[in-house]
C-alpha cells in the first residue's frame, strides 16, 4: 500500500472514531445526568461507546503502523507509541502504588487512555525535536 494512502486512512479514521468518541461522551453525560441510578440497556450503550470508540484509535494506529511504507514515519510513530506507552504505564503504575498505601486519591481507569494520549502527543514533539538536530 502507497505511503498516502495510508496516511490518508489513517487521518480520515482518526477523525471519524475521535467524533464518535466527542458525540458519545458529550451525549452520555447529558443522558446519565437525565436518567441517573438507570441501568438498563441504554445505560451499557453510552458508557461503552465511548471506550470503544478509543479502542478503535488504537486499532488505527496498529493498522497504520503496519501499512506505512515508509520505514523511517513507521519508526516515528512508534518511538511516539513507545513514548505514550511509557507515560501511561510508568505514572498509572507509580499511582497506584501511591493509592495502594493511601498516599493518593483514587483515580478512575480511563485516566490511562488519556495520558497515552498525552504522551503520543509528547512523542510527536520529541520527533520534532530530533528532526531538527
Amino acid at each position: 500500500m502507497q505511503r498516502h494512502t495510508a496516511r490518508r486512512r489513517y487521518n480520515r479514521d482518526i477523525l471519524i472514531a475521535s467524533a464518535v468518541y466527542g458525540a458519545s461522551l458529550i451525549l452520555g453525560s447529558f443522558w446519565f445526568r437525565d436518567h441517573p441510578g438507570n441501568a438498563g440497556v441504554l445505560a451499557y450503550a453510552a458508557a461503552l461507546v465511548p471506550g470503544l470508540s478509543i479502542v478503535a484509535i488504537f486499532g488505527v494506529i496498529g493498522r497504520y503502523l503496519v501499512e506505512e511504507g515508509d520505514e523511517y514515519l513507521r519508526m516515528l510513530r512508534i518511538r511516539q507509541a513507545l513514548i505514550a506507552s511509557a507515560a501511561a504505564l510508568g505514572l498509572s503504575t507509580v499511582w497506584g502504588f501511591l493509592e495502594n498505601y493511601g498516599l493518593a486519591p483514587h483515580l478512575a481507569v480511563f485516566w490511562v487512555a488519556v495520558i497515552w494520549f498525552a504522551g503520543f502527543a509528547a512523542g510527536a514533539l520529541v520527533n520534532c525535536v530530533i528532526e531538527r538536530r
